[in-house]
């Protein structure tokens, strides 16, 4: 004769599903060290990305803070500012994208930014396709900051704000 079993029996015993619900847990914490190793990671590289361009800024201080009339008229040294300014760009898109949360973040990049307007404006208006090279978010911002400084084609000049 058989015995009556019980719905647990069918399933198996009490410390095979102990050690079935382990195992899933250690599963989820796994996953969630991958999420936050992954994290760390972009706000490590973010945080170098713009170390590099302040270090740039140091020892570049008339590309940080442009007489940009005087670099347009130089030819090597125009080439070397728009590096300049697409090097701060990539910086500040990966900082602001790792620091969603951390104003500050944005906040310094809106200040290094106001200088570089004329150039992007010019840059823009004669090659579109150049703010194309960075995401959404920055070309948004970009966008954004030449209104909100008045910046507008074909003088492109830094209104007063």
């Amino acid at each position: 004769m058989s015995q009556p079993s019980f719905w647990w029996q069918r399933y198996g015993t009490l410390a095979q599903m102990a050690q079935a619900a382990v195992a899933l847990l250690g599963f989820v914490a796994i996953l969630f060290q991958i999420n936050e190793i992954r994290t760390g990671n972009r706000a490590s590289s973010a945080r170098q990305a713009f170390l590099g361009y302040t270090d740039l800024a140091f020892k570049n201080p008339k590309f940080a803070q442009p007489d940009y009339e005087k670099i347009k008229a130089g030819g090597d040294e125009h080439v070397q500012y728009e590096s300049f300014v697409t090097y701060f760009l990539y910086a500040c898109e990966e900082a602001i994208s790792a620091f969603a949360g951390k104003r500050e973040w944005q906040a310094s990049c809106d200040y290094d930014l106001k200088p570089h307007l004329p150039f992007l404006c010019e840059k823009n208006a004669a090659q579109p396709a150049y703010l194309a090279t960075y995401g959404a978010d920055t070309q948004r911002w970009i966008t954004a900051s030449l209104k909100t400084a008045s910046v507008t084609p074909p003088d492109c000049k830094l209104g007063k704000t």
